[in-house]
């Protein structure tokens, strides 16, 4: 009795271990994409400035290469440099790992070509160097191919984001006055205090 538990325990772990760690891998897919940008060696403004991508399948490949490509999601991805020395932006060739590709730019549906999206780059994106990654999927939701407007090495058509950083002209005007205010305040309150305690004191 105690051998068929502990050979259902452990096909329990082995199920959940394979359930786990299933998954597609970013080595799996072909690069049937040609992916191109309009930011080669830029310097970008976060929250201000944008890039325009285009993309379409490689006519390279055989005619109903993409039969089952049904949606797409462009993404921005870190380059190499701005991963350095930050784990949470870890490369992972199993993609519900990787981390390369955090930031969603567009997702449409697939067309193999005259494919082009505008995005104004969001304020929250850190400062960095950047590529576009798009990404194919099947029917069940399934990465099965990709394009990047980089290199295999992920060195070449790259570009940078500054973030957003210090404050706003206004803001700093604003909190000086308030500043000011508060010390005004601050001396009339103990004005007030002495007088009202030398007003007593002749009582």
């Amino acid at each position: 009795m105690e051998v068929p538990t502990a050979f259902l325990v452990i096909s329990l772990l082995l199920t959940c271990f394979s359930a786990t760690t299933y998954g597609v891998t970013f080595s799996s897919l072909k690069k049937t994409l040609v992916v191109t940008t309009t930011t080669k060696d830029q310097v970008l403004k976060a929250g201000d400035e944008q890039i325009t991508v285009t993309w379409e399948f490689n006519k390279t490949y055989p005619a109903g290469t993409d039969s089952d490509y049904k949606t797409v999601k462009v993404k921005l991805c870190y380059a190499p440099i701005s991963q350095k020395d930050r784990s949470w932006r870890k490369t992972v060739d199993l993609l519900k790992k990787d981390k390369t590709c955090l930031q969603k730019i567009a997702a449409e549906p697939y067309h193999a070509s005259n494919n082009s999206f505008t995005w104004i780059i969001e304020k929250d994106v850190p400062t960095g160097t950047y590529f576009v990654r798009v990404y194919a999927f099947n029917t069940q939701g399934e990465e099965v191919a990709y394009g990047q407007s980089t290199n295999a090495e992920k060195s070449t058509n790259l570009f940078e984001v500054q973030a957003i950083t210090g404050r706003h002209v206004s803001l700093d005007i604003a909190s000086i006055c308030f500043s000011a205010f508060s010390i005004v305040a601050l001396g009339g309150f103990f004005y007030m205090e002495k007088r009202n305690g030398k007003a007593s004191a002749q009582k």
